[in-house]
């Protein structure tokens, strides 16, 4: 698999593993400009370890949805072009804020994935959506959000199972979620995520 330009493998503190170039974000291993980007904190990060194919390159237009305190959305940052970052919470968004000082390609969104409609007028289309939402209705999100993405785009989704539903074997909420991409996706690979995060699986797709 091709990794994203801007995105090696590096020797760092004597252990090998992906890295951006870019500042320290969450107390990452780093060498000169390089940082290590952490699978078992990052659902993109453990995709491109396992070497799935993402279809992400670098200079991509992103959006970002999860951003979170910026962890993962910060080596995004680090390799693609204009990247928008949506978070709904406000703690960790004045984290997000921080990340983003040092990163002008960086666009902070305190908005709710699941209104699209309320950033629309901010968002241009993108080459890629990336997503990590702990929430229920991980799929729908998608499905919502399906109208920013080029023709020609990707989606790429981490859906975390035990954020839909404790009870429910990890396999049936992966084919529900699946069955609701459906149609307005075309799902191109899907692959669990362990040993670096149980319960999740990992879905690339690109439009229906």
């Amino acid at each position: 698999m091709t990794l994203p330009d801007g995105v090696e493998r590096r020797s760092i503190d004597s252990e090998t593993g992906l890295a951006t170039r870019g500042e320290t974000v969450y107390g990452e291993p780093t060498d000169g400009e390089w940082r290590r980007w952490d699978p078992h904190r990052s659902k993109l990060g453990a995709m491109l370890t396992k070497g799935i194919d993402t279809g992400l390159a670098g200079d991509d237009t992103v959006l970002y949805l999860g951003a979170a305190s910026g962890t993962t959305v910060s080596h995004v940052a680090d390799f693609a072009g204009p990247t928008y970052a949506v978070e709904f919470a406000a703690r960790p968004m004045r984290d997000l804020l921080s990340v983003a000082e040092s990163r002008d390609r960086l666009f902070p969104l305190l908005k709710d994935t699941r209104s699209p409609e309320t950033y629309a007028h901010v968002v241009e289309p993108v080459d890629a959506i990336v997503q990590d939402v702990a929430t229920r209705g991980q799929a729908r999100v998608a499905v919502e959000n399906r109208q920013f993405l080029h023709d020609d785009g990707r989606l790429v989704l981490a859906i975390k199972a035990r954020s839909e539903d404790v009870t429910r074997d990890p396999e049936a909420v992966f084919q529900d979620a699946i069955a609701t991409l459906e149609g307005a996706y075309e799902i191109l690979a899907t692959e669990r995520l362990e040993p670096y995060h149980d319960d999740h699986l990992a879905v690339i797709a690109g439009p229906e």
